[in-house]
């Protein structure tokens, strides 16, 4: 059973910055993606950021240049470097990995930056 394990998430004041990671376990199939996805109260999920095994990456807008996801593909491992954070980047990130037709998620982390 492939596991995802979060962390680094937390509470911050406005302009501060965290680094969210994710260890993926018990992969037995080649990552093609690994990604960052968010979700506030009431509102569906969506992406922040992508890093294919390629290194090729993929921003949402809201965070573009804020943002910098990295991934070390031999630890199986995505990293999401969150800077000059604002109030509306209060949600769960999860992350996301898939390759070869399967894909899996997080359980989350809570970020929560105050104003």
């Amino acid at each position: 059973q492939v596991q995802l394990v979060e962390s680094g998430g937390g509470l911050v004041q406005a302009g501060g910055s965290l680094r969210l990671s994710c260890a993926a376990s018990r992969i037995s199939f080649s990552i093609s993606v690994m990604a960052w996805y968010y979700q506030a109260p009431g509102k569906q999920r969506n992406l922040v950021a992508a890093i294919t095994s390629g290194g090729s990456t993929n921003y949402a807008d809201s965070v573009e240049g804020r943002f910098t996801i990295s991934r070390d593909n031999a630890k199986n491992m995505v990293y999401l470097q969150m800077n000059s954070l604002k109030p509306e980047d209060t949600a769960v990130y999860y992350c996301y990995v898939a390759g070869m037709g399967r894909r899996y998620w997080g359980q989350g982390t809570q970020v929560t930056v105050s104003s």
